[in-house]
């Protein structure tokens, strides 16, 4: 395979994002090996952020290397896709702005469900806008034994740049916008058993207390609680402030998750809201940021007639 760490010579942009697919443990160490031991070579700092198991399969590889890179789990780093732009990749990125800097993400593996996978699609759509202009390679590694071909299909349309085993070439298919919108679908409805409650500004206080109880109930870990409050108040506060005023929350469990969905008249128009990392200077812009960083998994379904968010918390998760 060759080396992905290079701009392509047909794009100015000094940002990359190529896709790797890859069959195996051989192919995977042939993709990712190099582009790390290249990057340590030229003084760029590189992290990883793979599931586990290829995180293992390259810390062995690496040897003594693996002192010099910032190894991440993805499946803890990345467990809601929402939050792997702003918590891993631009907090890598960011605290390192002197040069190129190299980073491998796998945020789809085959164990993410199907109701995860439109936010992990979207997330690896929106890698590229969040990035533009910066000097920044990121690679992108797919299972092609285990991953469904409509997965590795998305892929060729949220990079630029596909390389495998026949070596580098541009995608055809690049179209990440397409991809974010297309994505943007309802959501699944609540169950007729769901607790709904309507709000607006005066009841916003006793929301976020009863949202509490009914998380405590649900059998949300005492750690977990204040998340789960601060979740709540900051996408109720929203609807308030930006949504029409109002807004309704939707409370169930579904198996081992406590499930929650806030549905008003708004509209969300910055596909990358919540998605980048707070500008200190600049007042706002953190409540949905904050969503991402507390929450299992966030799903946005948003049009001209109202937006609905559901976010889900674990209930078997021991996440401090």
């Amino acid at each position: 395979m060759s080396s992905p760490g290079a701009t392509p010579a047909a794009t100015t942009d000094p940002f990359v994002h190529p896709a790797l697919f890859y069959r195996d443990s051989e192919e995977y160490l042939a993709g990712t090996l190099g582009f790390i031991r290249e990057g340590l070579a030229n003084g760029e700092p590189v992290a990883v952020a793979v599931p586990g198991p290829n995180l293992a399969l390259l810390r062995a590889a690496l040897g003594s290397d693996a002192a010099s890179v910032r190894l991440m789990d993805m499946t803890v780093e990345g467990r809601n896709p929402g939050r792997i732009i702003p918590g891993v990749l631009r907090a890598f990125a960011d605290d390192h702005r002197a040069g190129r800097v190299r980073i491998i993400g796998e945020p789809i593996w085959a164990g993410r469900s199907a109701l995860e996978y439109p936010a992990c699609v979207q997330h690896e759509a929106l890698i590229n806008a969040a990035f533009t202009g910066r000097e920044v390679s990121i690679l992108c590694p797919y299972d092609t034994e285990r991953l469904p071909p409509d997965v590795l299909a998305d892929a060729h349309a949220t990079h630029p740049v596909l390389i495998d085993g026949n070596g580098r070439r541009t995608s055809d298919d690049y179209d990440p916008d397409h991809i974010v919108e297309s994505y943007n679908q309802p959501l699944p409805a609540p169950p007729a058993t769901a607790t709904a409650v309507v709000f607006d500004v005066t009841t916003l206080a006793h929301l976020r207390h009863a949202a509490g109880d009914y998380a405590r109930r649900a059998g949300v870990p005492e750690h977990r609680l204040i998340d789960f409050e601060l979740v709540v108040a900051e996408t109720t506060t929203n609807s308030v402030v930006h949504g029409g005023g109002h807004g309704t929350l939707t409370m169930w469990t579904d198996e081992n998750q406590l499930r929650c969905q806030i549905s008003d008249s708004g509209h969300i128009t910055n596909p990358l809201a919540g998605r980048l990392p707070a500008q200190t200077y600049r007042p706002g812009g953190r409540g949905l940021l904050l969503v991402n960083h507390l929450t299992d998994l966030v799903r946005i379904h948003t049009t001209r007639h109202g937006t609905t968010i559901q976010l889900h918390f674990d209930l078997d998760r021991d996440r401090p």
